[in-house]
């Protein structure tokens, strides 16, 4: 288990600070366009992992839905009938196809047994209690339901994470908690088990991603309302921004870790579990970046 996503999600459970996370996509949400390519990318992935099941998908839920990359991935693709979208902030889910509405991850307000399929494609990173918000996911579901999730996982901005807190320790002061502890696979496929999902999948693709410089990373972080929210921050002192811009140096490379989980509603008769990395066109490969990957069964 990653030592820290372990002693986070031990000793606090209000890791992050949700009313954060919804006031900060709120404000994302009129800007977001410019900036969710990777949003866009990660859908797609999922939606081609979707085309190698054997089933159409009456009625699904796109969980963290922001403003339906999902739905546009779908668009064309006969693999879903409705598809209902839910988004903590209020403003994505304005901005999402209809049906939709505002709805929080760690609160699901659906019936047992509603969905034959729950999607999210990078939302689930920001849940306090992810074991927990997996078991909901679950009960949503009906029985030989699937759950098809992605979520930013360990190593994500690690080099941004160095890097800040090198330039606060340099410019004498303490380094705080700049970016989130994510979850690694071999946690994940844990989690997945203790939730009670069958024939539970994990996989993890690393895309490294260039920007002009340090700032246009923090610029489209902030444009994605992917900011700091965790509970425990402290604002970043002055000089150690300065510090840190000047050591970052141009192009600043930025690498965020997709991790990928699948699982089934257990009932008679489950269908195959997706093969690690069998989707058509991998997510690295939509990015036009080198990748890797990795399963666990």
């Amino acid at each position: 288990m990653n030592d820290q996503f372990s002693r986070v999600m031990t000793d606090d459970r209000h890791v992050f600070d949700r009313r954060l996370v919804r006031r900060r996509r709120d404000r994302a949400a009129a800007r977001f366009a410019g900036h969710r390519f990777l949003f866009d990318a990660v859908a797609g992935n999922l939606v081609e992992r979707l085309t190698d099941v054997r089933r159409r998908f009456a009625l699904a839920l796109d969980l963290g839905c922001h403003d339906g990359s999902v739905a546009r991935a779908l668009a064309g693709v006969d693999k879903v009938g409705t598809l209902v979208h839910a988004d903590l902030s209020p403003a994505m889910a304005a901005l999402a196809p209809r049906p939709a509405i505002a709805a929080d991850e760690e609160s699901l307000p659906f019936r047992e047994d509603s969905f034959d399929l729950v999607v999210s494609a990078l939302s689930l990173h920001w849940v306090n209690d992810l074991p927990g918000t997996l078991i909901q996911i679950r009960r949503v579901l009906r029985p030989d339901g699937m759950a098809l999730l992605a979520l930013f996982g360990a190593g994500t901005l690690a080099g941004l994470r160095a890097d800040l807190a090198a330039a606060e320790l340099e410019s004498g002061g303490g380094a705080g908690a700049r970016i989130s502890p994510f979850v690694d696979v071999r946690t994940a496929g844990g989690l997945l088990q203790r939730a009670g999902f069958a024939m539970p999948v994990v996989d993890e693709t690393s895309v490294p991603v260039r920007f002009a410089d340090a700032r246009r990373l923090l610029a489209d972080l902030r444009g994605a309302g992917e900011t700091n929210a965790l509970a425990k921050r402290s604002p970043l002192r002055r000089a150690a921004f300065r510090r840190f811009l000047s050591r970052a140096g141009s192009p600043y490379e930025g690498r965020f870790s997709v991790v990928t989980l699948t699982g089934w509603k257990p009932d008679t008769g489950q269908p195959k579990a997706l093969a690690p990395g069998s989707a058509a066109r991998p997510l690295a490969e939509a990015l036009g970046v080198g990748g890797t990957s990795r399963g666990q069964r």
